[in-house]
């Protein structure tokens, strides 16, 4: 095999590629290298290397002019690799390595090849190869003398030159690198993947849509908000539920309306609906919601002490049961250390605390559900106040994980919602809060076991210390149940429904839990 003479260094401009030994000090990493974080594989790389060498050949080319090579498809991690083991040992054998020396054609190919070559490894993060696509853009924009390439000619470049992008992911990647970026660093190079950066941008459009139809400002004042509150949650553990909250806020006082009625406008949006379908003038929406209460009369009003959950056929959800004894005892402890977190914060938090509960006893909608009481409440407080920070009744939900069913409602939905949402829309939120009252167990629980955690000038507090049945009923709006499957089945996104499910499962659960135990939830 040939070694090349450092005073007269091989020409890369050969018309065929050749394997030659060069000395690693020839050889250069890729200065544009997709990769921007430490190979996590860096030491099992470096261990394998040092026991068994390189396995192998590096791609490299030359640029016209240059005296040394830099990488042509990868490799960055082995030449690191290699450079440190021949400084920390000047072994030999680390001096000089065989390199596949391949022609140089132009940088964008260089990039392309260092693109595919991470891509068949998986070892990108999302924010890296957007970047690098870009990147890769800008240089064809520059090779061909064109000003601005569009997406479509990008992608027909892209899949000439072996590396396929669809138009609709390259949008992504740029809404990603122009607009997100310069927002959040932090989150995105913590690795914020592409569902996450969709929900951004879905969020980022739809309150957009809204901001602009009620007439809330120009576009700038918008983009400048948005800007502000990304930088504002900019961290390592992004949650996009933190920015939607202070979006909705931003545009509730700016509308004059409640945050909840914000909420239940975004989340209309984000579904798919027009704006003119659930958001209607105040002086036009009494009369609407009056008709078409009319048109759908209340149940017939009964005694509380006689309303009791419904019984009805629902197959509930099978679960996965957690078997191995160390898991349920390390499960235990995380959920008393949990608990705790949550009797202490009270209401406030709920929504990101329950967010940690999820991930700090690891269940899922899929394959595991507690198995004991204190763990089956905070997980029905979960779904519950998931349920309800989604259909603007997140501040209702009020954790009760010693006792009953892991949660309680504080009150009834806020009166304005009538005023500013159409019955279809009024229908389901107050169809919803049934059902998480019912899973609460609200009108059928010991009045001493609940009435302590009411608001003392709460309409429920009142029509429970009465017995007024009347009084809830006038306070909610209360459909014929045969709309329940119309009014919120349907109306339920996937994972809404799926936390549904969840939630009237979990009451189950908790109820033969107890049985099982000989204990009362209520004691």
């Amino acid at each position: 095999m040939t070694q090349a003479n450092p005073a007269e260094p091989h020409s890369a401009e050969a018309s065929e590629a050749r394997v030659m030994r060069l000395p690693i000090n020839r050889i250069h990493c890729y200065a544009g290298n997709p990769r921007r974080q430490i190979n996590p594989e860096y030491d099992r790389i470096k261990a394998s290397i040092r026991a068994e060498g390189l396995d192998q050949p590096l791609v490299v080319t030359q640029k016209p002019g240059d005296t040394d090579y830099l990488l042509q498809a990868g490799g960055n991690t082995r030449l690191a690799v290699l450079k440190a083991l021949y400084a920390e040992t000047g072994e030999v054998r680390f001096e000089s390595i065989d390199c596949l020396i391949k022609p140089w054609l132009e940088e964008s190919s260089v990039l392309l090849a260092h693109l595919r070559e991470n891509e068949l490894r998986g070892e990108l993060s999302f924010i890296d190869k957007a970047q690098a696509v870009f990147e890769a853009k800008r240089l064809l924009e520059v090779e061909l003398g064109i000003p601005e390439l569009s997406q479509r000619r990008l992608e027909q470049l892209f899949k000439e030159r072996g590396f396929p992008l669809g138009n609709a992911i390259i949008s992504k990647m740029g809404y990603a690198v122009q607009t997100l970026l310069p927002l959040i660093p932090q989150a995105l190079g913590a690795g914020l993947g592409r569902p996450q950066v969709e929900k951004i941008r879905a969020l980022e459009r739809a309150v957009g849509r809204f901001w602009t139809a009620r007439q809330l400002g120009d576009e700038t004042e918008f983009r400048s908000i948005f800007a502000t509150l990304c930088q504002r949650y900019d961290a390592p553990d992004w949650d996009l539920e933190s920015l939607r909250n202070a979006l909705e806020n931003e545009i509730a006082e700016a509308a004059e309306q409640s945050v909840q009625t914000i909420r239940l406008a975004l989340g209309e949006l984000l579904s798919g609906r027009a704006l003119t379908d659930f958001v209607v003038d105040k002086d036009e929406s009494a009369d609407d919601s009056m008709e078409a209460h009319e048109a759908c009369p209340a149940a017939p009003v009964k005694p509380l002490s006689q309303l009791k959950p419904s019984s009805g056929d629902l197959q509930s959800i099978t679960h996965d049961r957690l078997s191995a004894t160390s898991q349920q005892d390390e499960k235990k402890r995380d959920t008393g250390k949990v608990a705790s977190e949550i009797e202490a914060e009270g209401a406030e938090g709920v929504l990101s605390s329950t967010t940690d509960i999820l991930s700090s006893l690891r269940y899922s909608r899929a394959n595991e559900v507690p198995s004991d009481l204190q763990s089956l409440r905070i997980h029905a407080h979960l779904l519950a106040s998931r349920l309800a920070q989604h259909h603007g009744l997140g501040d209702l939900v009020i954790p009760m994980l010693n006792q009953g069913l892991g949660f309680l409602l504080r009150d009834v939905p806020d009166s304005t919602l009538s005023e500013t949402l159409d019955p279809a829309l009024l229908g389901q939120v107050s169809t919803l809060w049934w059902q998480l009252a019912a899973c609460a167990e609200m009108t059928v629980a010991p009045l001493e076991s609940i009435i302590q955690h009411l608001d003392e000038q709460s309409i429920l507090r009142q029509a429970l210390a009465q017995q007024d049945a009347g009084l809830l009923f006038d306070s909610v709006w209360t459909l014929d149940p045969g709309q329940v499957g119309h009014q919120l089945w349907r109306q339920l996104s996937d994972n809404d429904w799926q936390d549904c499910l969840a939630l009237m499962d979990t009451y189950r659960q908790l109820h033969q839990c107890a049985a099982e135990s000989g204990v009362s939830l209520w004691d």
